[in-house]
Order: structure tokens, then sequence, then C-alpha cells
């Protein structure tokens, strides 16, 4: 049931009820955050995760499905009848081998809270608050697999918060990469690599000759890609020639034009390789693509004013060269990714420091203080007559089953 039964209430007011509705919860967000952070689960695999999310926001009256969109550790909770549906992303994958150095966790806990302090607002502010609990980020893109299914599709606006050690920034000088990650696989001919080495083709060959080519393209490549590649599979024995040799690769950029230009040309260093030996390839995707970050101005506005308005300092830092398949989302709704900083922390992203920064003190503050801040955000937005206008027009122009579309390589 609402808490606000006037017509007349204000925005203050309904910012005032958020934040209090976080600051209820302290204690239930903070033990979100350090459960999620405690059982490290990785991507496709967060069914714990998973499902303490969604109880938690089943429990507070939302109409939660895990298992929504056919993908088995994601998540959506519903609440509220507003025509302005606004999308909450909470990532909650975790690192193999470093578990939550990248703080997911906070990222789960922040995006819940959010969601519980707007459902008793949602009536009065005109909204749906739609939760979606999106998994593997880390590698695989949960997001991009929901959006294929729809998603995004009944969506005006969408927003998450990344947890990070160092100082807060805005919400626009965060930027993403477009990545794209794949695997090479050439086929040789085994024989017997010191009795009748001239009878046989060597994949491995293939797979060095392929990566010093890549190595000799980098210096060609604009100054703002990343090209990263190893060999995961070579051999068996060094007795044996081998017939079978896997690359992973993996390509980033910020212009999606260069990325592509660049995969084309890393392509043609491993045909050249085949050639070379004389083995067949062939490249296949590993996961999704993920597009580059698109930030809303208007949301990244309000996500500004709010972050000090809370009382934080916002630096003249910027901060890019990650990726994520949020990058996704915003290519088709107006969406932000901020960051929300654990203040006082070091250690960089996907680091064991980084992993222990995310259940301090200091990030259990980064949860509460999103949660508002986020809450917050989607509250300007939804009273922001003008805004509010042009993105249900927006939404109402969008062909059926544009927001399913995904970038490719």
């Amino acid at each position: 049931m609402s808490l606000i039964t006037t017509d007349a209430v204000t925005l203050t007011e309904l910012k005032r009820h958020a934040a209090d509705g976080v600051e209820s919860r302290r204690d239930e967000l903070i033990g979100l955050s350090h459960a999620i952070h405690e059982n490290p689960e990785l991507s496709w695999q967060e069914h714990e995760a998973a499902a303490l999310v969604a109880r938690t926001l089943e429990e507070a009256g939302f109409d939660v499905e895990i298992g929504a969109y056919g993908v088995s550790t994601a998540v959506e909770a519903v609440y509220g009848t507003g025509d302005l549906t606004v999308a909450i992303c909470a990532e909650y994958d975790a690192l193999p081998g470093i578990g939550h150095g990248c703080g997911h966790n906070v990222i789960a806990a922040s995006g819940v809270g959010a969601a519980l302090a707007l459902a008793p607002l949602a009536d009065a502010a005109g909204l749906r608050v739609k939760l979606l609990g999106t998994p593997a980020e880390e590698h695989g893109g949960g997001k991009v697999a929901m959006l294929l299914a729809g998603a995004w599709e009944d969506v005006d606006f969408s927003l998450m918060v990344h947890g990070m050690t160092g100082e807060d920034i805005s919400a626009t000088a965060f930027s993403a990469t477009a990545v794209d990650r794949f695997e090479v696989v050439f086929h040789g001919r085994t024989a017997h690599a010191a009795g009748m080495p001239e009878q046989g083709l060597n994949a491995a060959s293939a797979a060095a000759i392929a990566q010093t080519a890549i190595a000799f393209l980098r210096q060609q490549l604009p100054k703002d890609t990343n090209l990263n590649a190893y060999v995961s599979h070579g051999g068996e024995a060094t007795n044996i020639i081998p017939d079978r040799a896997v690359v992973q690769v993996e390509l980033r950029a910020y212009d999606t034009d260069v990325w592509r230009d660049m995969k084309k040309r890393v392509l043609a260093c491993f045909e050249g390789a085949a050639v070379a030996t004389g083995c067949r390839w062939e490249w296949s995707a590993t996961e999704h693509p993920y597009a580059p970050v698109k930030h809303d101005a208007s949301l990244g506005a309000f996500w500004d004013r709010n972050l000090v308005a809370r009382g934080r300092t916002i630096g003249a830092a910027k901060m890019g060269g990650g990726s994520t398949d949020m990058g996704n989302v915003s290519q088709v709704v107006p969406s932000i990714h901020p960051t929300i900083a654990f203040l006082g922390q070091t250690g960089p992203a996907h680091n064991p420091e980084f992993t222990a920064a995310a259940a301090t003190p200091a990030a259990d503050q980064a949860v509460i203080d999103a949660a508002t801040i986020l809450a917050w955000t989607v509250l300007d937005v939804a009273l922001d007559g003008a805004l509010r206008a042009d993105l249900l027009h927006r939404t109402a122009e969008r062909p059926v089953g544009a927001t399913r579309n995904t970038l490719e390589a």
C-alpha cells in the first residue's frame, strides 16, 4: 500500500520519504550486500544471489519472477501501475578467483534499496518500478540476453550504479568501450613430430603466427583501442604435431566503426596464419558483444545534483576503458550508468584489494547513499513534466521490438 495519499505531495516530500525508506532498511540492505559478497557466484551461476534479491522484493509486495526472460538467474520484480516505467538494474555476478572484485554486491543491494524506497511512492509519482536482476555482466552479457527476450520493451528509462574505489565523479564522466569476444580455431593434421614432421600441418604454429601478426597490428591501431588474445588450447604432447589450436580474442574500442574495422583487420591476421601453415580456420562468438555506454544527459544531471545533495563531492576525474552490457541497454533506452565511491578505499577493480574494499564500512555507506540517490533521480524524472512527457513520447514512437536489437561486430 502506498504511504502517500495526497495529490498535493511535493517532490521534496517524496524525496524525504525515499531517504527515510532506505535508512529504515539500512541493516537489511547492508546484510544483502554482505551475503552476496560472502558467496561469490560466477556468470550464469548466481542462483543464491538471485534468490536473495527475489525474496527481499517479494516480501515487500513486488510481483517477482526468478528465471525471467528465459534466463535462469535473472530476476524481474515489479511494483506500481503508473504510466512511466523505470528499470533499475541489479548485477550480482563475481569474478573467477577474485570474488566480488568489481563490487557487484554493492550494485545489487543499491538497486534493491532504490526499488524498495520507491515502491510506497509509486502511485504518488505515477511510476511503475521494475527491478531487473541482470546476471553475467562480467562474462556473457545477461542484459543482452534479456534485451533479446524483451525485458526493456515496456521501459521508459533505465539506470544502475557501480561501486568504485577512489572519489565520486560525474555520472557522464564514466565511459565504457564496445567489446567483442570470440575464439578462433585452427585445424591442421597430426604427425610424429620427429619421425615424419613433413606430413603434419601444425595448428599451434598457426596460432603463434597469428599472435605475432596481432602484435605488429597493435602499432597501427588507434590509441584508445584494446586488443588481447591468448591460446587456450595448443596441443597434446611434444612428440605430436597438434592438429587443433584455439585462440581466445577480445577487442575493445569506444567507437563502434573503429571497433568493427579492427575486427576485420584482426581476422585477417588469423587468415594469413592459416594460409602460411596450410591449416583451416574458423571463428565464432563466445559471448554477446557489448556496446559503448550512451549516457542520457538529463538523467545524468539529476544524478549529479542528487549526489551533491547527499553530501558527496564530485571530483574532476574521469573513468573508462572497461565495458558493460549496460551499454547495450543505453543504446535503445534512455539510461545512465554512474558510479559511487567507497570513500577512502584504494585498490584497482578486478583485484583482491577491491574485493576486500567492497565489504568495508565505506562500501556499506555507498550502498545506502547510492540507493537513496537512485531513488531521488527516479523521482526527479517522474515529477519533471517536460522530461516525463518526452520519455513517454519517445517510448510511444519507438517501433515494437526496437529494444531487442543488439550490437553486431
